[in-house]
C-alpha cells in the first residue's frame, strides 16, 4: 500500500521529552528556536575545531622547516649548541604541548548544550503522530503520495483567491493513479447533480465529513440561501452595542449558525494566546464508559482553560458573549483555548450530552450544554473548517470572527443536527477559543416550549 511509504524511518532513539509536540503548532514553534540554538552551538564548535587545526598546521609547518634543515647535515646541525638545546627543548616540552593541543576536546560546549536541549526534543510518539497526520491529510484531502512527499500543498495566496474546492479539483485533475480508490470515485459521482446514484444524505458520515472538509458535499438550495442575511445586532438594545452594533451573518439555517464579524480584536487575541500558551496540554474528551477525561486519536490539539477573574480581557470577552447571546455566562464553562497540531482535527462529535450520558456534566451541576460560542483566533491557509456532516454545512476560519449555535432545542432536547467536526489543518496554524454555555440560569432568558423540537 502506497501509504506505507510515509512510515519509512519513523522511529528515532527514545528521547527524554514529554510527548505531544505534534498536537500543537504553537508549541512546535519552540522547537524551531531550539534547533536554531543548536545550529549556533554547532557552528561555534566547528570554528573552535578550525582554530585548533590552524594551530596544528602552524606547528607542522614550523617543524617541517626545522627538520628539513636539520636532516641535510645532522652532525653539523646539532654541533651548534643553540640548535642542540632547542632540539632537546622541542622533544621534551613542545611536542608534549602539541600532543595536548591535538587531544584537546573542543566539543565540550556543543555536547553540553545538546545534552541540555535533548530533554526538550520530540520523542517517538511525536514522530509517529506527525507521520499519521500526513496520512490523515492524504486521505481527507485526496492527495496522492507524490504530491504530499514533494510538499506540493496549497499556496496560501492561491488558497485565498480561489478557495479550497478549486485547488483540490486542480490536484485531483493532475492525479493519474490508476488505482484510485472506489470511495473517491463514488464521492466524485455523488457531488455531480446530473449523475444518478445514492443521495449525499445517505453517504457514510466519514465520507460526508471528508467531502465537506474539501469544500464539496451538500450545497444549500437557492431558496434557502435567500433566507440568509447579514445584519447589525445590538444585543436586544444592549447599551454597549446601540452605537456600535455587532456585525452578524447567517451561515446556516437549520441548525441556525450565526457568524459575528470583527468581534474580537488582534490585541485581545494575542493576550488570550499568551495566557494559554504556558498551560497548553493535550486536549481530552469525555469517556462515555468511565465518565473521565482521556486523550483520543480523533482529537489532535492542545488546549488550556482561562477564567474570567484572572485577566480583565477574558472577563470582558465573557461579558461580550453574554451581551450578544442573551445567555447567562455565570454557569458556563471557562474559556477553552485550543491550538491544533500537524493535521490537527476533532472528528464528528456532539457538544451536548446525550440521554445515554446522564452523568457527563453532573460534577458541574449546571445542566447540559445549551449552546456553543466559537472564536476563530487565526486565519488558516488551507483546511481547518468547522463542518456539520448531518446537514452539509461548512464554516471556514476567519480571524476575529466567532460562530454561535444552540446545541439544545428550547425544550431541552438535544439537536442532533449540530453534530460537527474540526477538519484537519492542511497548511497553517489554527487557534480557536470556545465557550460552552449551560442550561442553568437560562430559564427566563430562553424559556422552555411545549414541543420537543422547537
Amino acid at each position: 500500500m502506497i501509504q506505507c511509504i510515509l512510515f519509512v524511518g519513523i522511529l528515532l532513539p527514545q528521547s527524554l521529552a514529554h510527548p505531544g509536540f505534534f498536537t500543537s503548532i504553537g508549541q512546535m514553534t519552540d522547537l524551531i528556536h531550539t534547533e536554531k540554538d543548536l545550529v549556533t552551538s554547532l557552528k561555534d564548535y566547528i570554528k573552535a575545531e578550525e582554530d585548533k587545526l590552524e594551530q596544528i598546521k602552524k606547528w607542522a609547518e614550523k617543524l617541517d622547516r626545522l627538520t628539513s634543515t636539520a636532516t641535510k647535515d645532522p652532525e653539523g646541525f646539532v654541533g651548534h649548541p643553540v640548535n642542540a638545546f632547542k632540539l632537546m627543548k622541542r622533544l621534551n616540552t613542545e611536542w608534549s604541548e602539541l600532543e595536548n593541543l591535538v587531544l584537546k576536546d573542543m566539543s565540550d560546549g556543543f555536547i553540553s548544550n545538546l545534552t541540555i536541549q535533548r530533554q526538550y526534543f520530540p520523542n517517538d510518539e511525536d514522530q509517529i503522530g506527525a507521520a499519521k497526520a500526513l496520512l490523515r491529510l492524504q486521505d481527507t484531502y485526496n492527495l496522492d503520495t507524490d504530491t504530499i512527499s514533494k510538499g506540493n500543498l496549497p499556496d496560501p495566496e492561491h488558497q485565498r483567491a480561489n478557495g479550497n474546492l478549486k485547488y483540490f479539483e486542480y490536484i485531483m485533475a493532475k492525479e493519474k493513479d490508476a488505482n484510485q480508490s472506489t470511495s473517491n470515485d463514488q464521492s466524485d459521482q455523488k457531488t455531480t447533480p446530473k449523475k444518478k446514484g445514492i443521495a449525499v444524505d445517505y453517504l457514510p458520515e466519514r465520507q460526508k465529513y471528508e467531502m465537506l472538509c474539501r469544500g464539496e458535499g451538500i450545497k444549500m438550495t437557492p431558496r434557502r440561501q435567500k433566507k440568509l442575511f447579514c445584519r447589525y445586532h445590538d444585543g436586544n438594545r444592549n447599551p454597549k452595542f446601540i452605537l456600535a452594533p455587532a456585525k452578524q451573518e447567517d451561515e446556516w439555517d437549520k441548525p441556525r449558525i450565526i457568524r459575528f464579524h470583527d468581534i474580537i480584536s488582534d490585541a485581545e487575541i494575542e493576550i488570550v494566546k499568551d495566557l494559554a500558551k504556558p498551560r497548553l496540554s493535550r486536549a481530552t474528551v469525555h469517556d462515555p464508559e468511565t465518565g473521565k477525561l482521556t486523550t483520543a486519536q480523533y482529537r489532535v490539539s492542545k488546549s488550556a482553560w482561562l477564567s474570567g477573574y484572572e485577566n480583565p480581557v477574558v472577563s470582558r470577552i465573557n461579558m461580550r458573549i453574554q451581551d450578544l447571546t442573551g445567555l447567562d455566562v455565570s454557569t458556563a464553562e471557562e474559556l477553552q483555548v485550543a491550538n491544533y497540531g500537524v493535521g490537527g482535527q476533532y472528528e464528528p462529535h456532539f457538544d451536548f450530552a446525550r440521554k445515554d450520558e446522564p452523568d457527563a456534566f453532573k460534577e458541574l451541576g449546571t445542566g447540559n450544554r445549551i449552546a456553543t460560542w466559537l472564536f476563530y483566533m487565526s486565519d488558516v491557509s488551507a483546511g481547518g473548517a468547522t463542518v456539520f456532516p448531518e446537514v452539509g454545512a461548512s464554516v471556514w476560519p476567519k480571524k476575529g470572527t466567532a460562530v454561535f449555535w444552540y446545541n439544545l432545542f428550547a425544550s431541552g432536547e438535544g439537536d442532533y443536527s449540530t453534530r460537527h467536526a474540526a477538519c484537519p489543518v492542511l497548511v497553517g496554524n489554527k487557534w480557536v477559543s470556545n465557550k460552552w454555555l449551560h442550561e442553568r440560569g437560562q430559564e427566563f432568558r430562553r424559556p422552555c416550549t411545549l414541543s420537543e423540537l422547537e
